[in-house]
């Protein structure tokens, strides 16, 4: 009996005449992904797309991966029959016996793609569910709120059984909604910020930013771990680690203690443009909370975004720590973002930051430092990290 993997796409069947280069973004990406476990066919069909092994390749560990890939409204493993009533009985006994002796409840739902098959989806419904209530007494049909659908596909390629369907990660391709670097730090936000992007479709090109020897390298492993969690969803990235000690110390020389953060922040925000431009992004993202901490008020938001002219992404912005760290719990970062390893914004923090900069006095301040050297010293050092990276073809 040959078994494959059903994808159903979400949003993706509303992009009108974009859709054919949508559906190309998330094959690309699915072939990715699970190259490493096989050979494959990927075919779509009919708003579906079919995953065949070419061998006897194991659909355990496909299957896990197929959940994280954005684009994906739900999947399900299926097995294959004969596009003729006899066939399609014997399978559903054979295939989904198992599943029909676990439940107690189930019903039967039927799509007629082809419409060249004799029998229309009722009377598909109909001769399968009098199959199953023969040879599995035990069950009862219940429409409403069955234990278990059992689903029967007729479509081009042949006849298609398999039970309830399983969620897929949703939003659409990576890749399909440009590029945008990430900054992110150690810390449970920005994990979640990039997370929330790739899945409207944007490749990340994550920025980290490193103050050794005040922070260790424990602290960016910390960031490497992150970033392997949020890349079974956005796919493989390339980290770009900035040593940023140098600047830290200079601000802290040069400028007023209670606009350190603020400073340290348009800094950060200057290099993750250089990089981003140098890198084909259109945007920045991060991982901001209106009014979490003092740098995060509308006031300082403004007075960092100022320093930049692309477009800032703040997918958090309008959410509380409780809904975030939600989020990081169901992407496996939660557990790593609170591991006790400071980031370079945690160890110099000033003991009475400004909440309500003035941006005049800001840049007033920023005139004692050499902006344009730091930056160049900094972007001429910068460090990559493979993320999500293996023995797989492009």
């Amino acid at each position: 009996m040959r078994e494959i993997i059903l994808i159903k796409l979400g949003e993706l069947v509303l992009k009108g005449l974009n859709r054919k280069s949508f559906e190309a973004s998330l094959v690309r990406n699915i072939r990715h992904r699970i190259s490493r476990f096989g050979n494959f066919d990927i075919r779509v069909s009919q708003s579906t797309i079919t995953i065949s092994p070419k061998g006897d390749e194991d659909l355990d560990e496909v299957a896990e991966k197929i959940g994280k890939i954005f684009g994906i409204a739900a999947f399900s493993r299926a097995c294959v029959a004969e596009k003729k009533m006899e066939s399609i009985l014997s399978a559903c006994g054979e295939y989904l016996s198992g599943d029909l002796n676990r439940v107690k409840t189930f019903k039967v739902e039927s799509k007629r793609s082809d419409k060249s098959f004799p029998l229309k989806s009722p009377e598909i419904s109909a001769e399968v569910g009098a199959y199953i209530m023969e040879n599995f007494p035990h069950l009862t049909v219940d429409v409403h709120n069955p234990d278990l659908v059992v689903m029967v596909e007729v479509r081009d390629f042949g006849a298609y059984l398999h039970g309830s369907s399983l969620p897929g990660a949703g939003g659409i391709p990576v890749g399909t909604g440009g590029k945008a670097a990430l900054l992110i730090s150690g810390g449970i936000d920005s994990p979640v910020a990039g997370w929330c992007m790739a899945k409207r479709g944007v490749e990340l090109v994550p920025v980290h930013f490193a103050s050794p020897p005040y922070t260790s390298e424990r602290a960016e492993q910390k960031v490497v771990d992150l970033l392997t969690k949020v890349s079974d969803y956005s796919g493989r990235m390339i980290l770009r680690v900035v040593p940023f000690a140098h600047i830290q110390e200079e601000i802290m020389a040069k400028c007023p203690e209670e606009l350190f953060t603020i400073i340290m922040r348009r800094f950060m925000m200057r290099i993750s443009e250089r990089i981003a431009v140098d890198n084909g992004c259109e945007a920045l993202i991060t991982g901001e909370s209106l009014g979490q901490v003092a740098s995060q008020t509308m006031r300082a938001i403004a007075c960092t975004e100022a320093a930049v002219d692309m477009p800032v992404f703040r997918p958090l912005i309008g959410m509380d720590k409780t809904e975030i760290i939600a989020i990081s719990r169901k992407i496996d970062t939660f557990e790593i973002s609170i591991q006790p390893f400071e980031d370079c914004c945690t160890v110099f923090t000033p003991k009475h930051p400004r909440t309500k900069p003035n941006l005049h006095f800001v840049e007033q301040a920023e005139q004692k430092l050499d902006t344009d050297a730091l930056i160049e010293e900094c972007v001429s050092q910068v460090k990559l990290v493979k993320i999500g990276y293996y023995h797989s073809p492009a």
